[in-house]
C-alpha cells in the first residue's frame, strides 16, 4: 500500500494551504473570538471554500460532489489545522455527511447531500451526552408514536450545533444504556419542534452546542436506515470524523514545530543561538519523531477508511490517539522553548494549544481510543 500522496492528492492539499493562508488564518479566528461572534465563522470565507468544492470532497458525483474518499479529506483537514480555520467542514462535509452516506435513503441522501457540498446547509452530528465520549451510552429516547416518532432527552458538545440546519441525532429505540443495538439516527431539521439549541464556546475560541429535545415530534420519513440499526452507521461517521480531528491535529503539530524551530534559529542566549543547546536539539529531535510516527499512522488509517470503512476503526483508534499525543508534545514544547512569552496572547501557541486540547477530546480522546483498540483486540 502506498500511503504517500499522490500529484492530485499534493495539488490538493497545497490549493487548499494557499487559500486558508490567505482566507482564514490565525488572526481571522482572533478576530472571530474578540468580536464574539454570533456563528464562530466567517461566512464570507465558508462560502467561498464551498465555492471551491472542498465542501463536497466525501459527496458522491451524483450529488453534487467530488466523490473523493478520506486521503483527500485529511489533505483538507491538515491545513485548517495549520490555520486554526473556523470552519464547519468538520462537522458537515465530514461527519454529518458520512452519516448520510452510510445510512439515508436514496431520498434522504437527494435532499440533504447537495445541499451540504455547496455549502447551503450545514449538518452536524449530535451523539455525545455525557462529559466523556460514549456513544453507546446513548440514553436520549425515541419512542413510536403513531406513524412517527417522539424524542426525549438531551446532547452536548455537539460541533457547530449552533449554526447546523440539520442535526443528525443518535436516540435509543430499543435496548438499555450501554447495548450498541438499539441505537437508531434521526435527520432533524432546526425548526423541529420540541427541539431546543443552545450555543456554547469552547475553550478553543469554537464553537458547540447543547440540544435538548422535549418529545419532539418527528416524523417516520427523519429516521436514517432501519429502527435500531444505526450504531455501524454511526460508527462510520466517527471513524470518519476522529480520522479528520487526527488530520487536523497533526496540522497544528506541523505548524507548531516549524514555528519553534525558526525561533531557536533566531533567539540568542548567552551570545548563542538557543538552537546551538544540545539539550534543545534533542528534545526537538524526540518532537520531530513523534510527529513522523504520527503521519504515518494517520496515513494508514486515512487508507484503511477509503479500502473498507467497516475494518478500518483499529487504524484510526490508533492514529487518533498518535495525533492527539503528538499535538499536545508540540504544543507544550513550543510554549517552553518560548519561555515565558509562549505563554502570553501575543503569541499564537496558547490557541494552539487550547485547539489541539479540545480535538483531543472531541469524540474520545487518546485514553478512549487506546481502550476501544484493547476491546477490539479481545483483551
Amino acid at each position: 500500500m502506498d500511503l504517500l500522496l499522490n500529484e492530485e492528492q499534493t495539488l490538493l492539499r497545497d490549493s487548499a494551504r494557499s487559500f486558508l493562508a490567505d482566507r482564514a488564518p490565525v488572526a481571522q479566528l482572533r478576530r472571530l473570538r474578540d468580536a464574539h461572534d454570533a456563528a464562530g465563522h466567517d461566512a464570507g470565507t465558508w462560502s467561498a471554500f464551498c465555492a471551491l468544492g472542498y465542501a463536497g470532497v466525501l459527496v458522491p458525483e451524483a450529488h453534487g460532489g467530488a466523490g473523493l474518499g478520506a486521503v483527500e479529506m485529511g489533505a483538507l483537514m491538515e491545513p485548517i489545522g495549520r490555520n486554526l480555520s473556523a470552519l464547519p467542514f468538520l462537522a458537515s462535509s465530514v461527519v454529518a455527511a458520512t452519516a448520510l452516506r452510510a445510512a439515508g435513503s436514496d431520498a434522504q441522501q437527494a435532499a440533504w447531500l447537495p445541499r451540504i457540498a455547496a455549502g447551503d446547509v450545514i449538518a452536524t452530528l449530535a451523539v455525545d451526552e455525557g462529559a466523556r465520549h460514549r456513544p453507546e451510552a446513548t440514553a436520549l429516547r425515541a419512542e413510536r408514536r403513531g406513524d412517527g416518532w417522539a424524542l426525549h432527552g438531551a446532547k452536548t458538545f455537539v460541533p457547530d450545533g449552533h449554526v447546523a440546519s440539520l442535526l443528525i441525532v443518535a436516540a435509543r429505540s430499543g435496548g438499555a444504556a450501554g447495548d450498541t443495538d438499539g441505537i437508531s439516527l434521526f435527520a432533524l431539521p432546526r425548526a423541529t419542534a420540541g427541539l431546543a439549541v443552545e450555543r456554547t464556546v469552547m475553550a478553543d475560541a469554537h464553537n458547540a452546542a447543547r440540544l435538548a429535545l422535549d418529545h419532539a415530534a418527528v416524523p417516520a420519513a427523519a429516521l436514517l436506515g432501519e429502527p435500531g440499526g444505526g450504531w455501524a452507521a454511526l460508527q462510520r461517521a466517527l471513524d470518519f470524523g476522529r480520522a479528520g480531528a487526527a488530520a487536523e491535529l497533526l496540522g497544528i503539530g506541523d505548524e507548531v514545530f516549524e514555528r519553534t524551530l525558526d525561533y531557536l534559529k533566531q533567539r540568542r542566549q548567552f551570545g548563542r543561538l538557543i538552537g546551538e543547546f544540545q539539550a534543545l536539539q534533542h528534545r526537538m529531535a524526540v518532537l520531530y519523531i513523534e510527529l513522523e510516527l504520527a503521519r504515518a499512522a494517520l496515513a494508514r488509517a486515512l487508507h484503511a477508511l477509503d479500502a473498507a470503512p467497516a475494518q478500518a476503526a483499529e487504524a484510526v483508534a490508533v492514529a487518533k490517539a498518535k495525533c492527539g499525543r503528538a499535538a499536545t508534545l508540540a504544543v507544550q514544547e513550543g510554549v517552553q522553548m518560548h519561555g515565558g512569552m509562549g505563554m502570553t496572547d501575543q503569541l499564537d501557541f496558547g490557541l494552539f494549544m487550547q485547539r489541539a486540547r479540545v480535538l483531543d477530546e472531541l469524540w474520545g480522546d487518546a485514553g478512549c481510543q487506546m481502550d476501544r483498540l484493547a476491546r477490539m483486540r479481545g483483551y
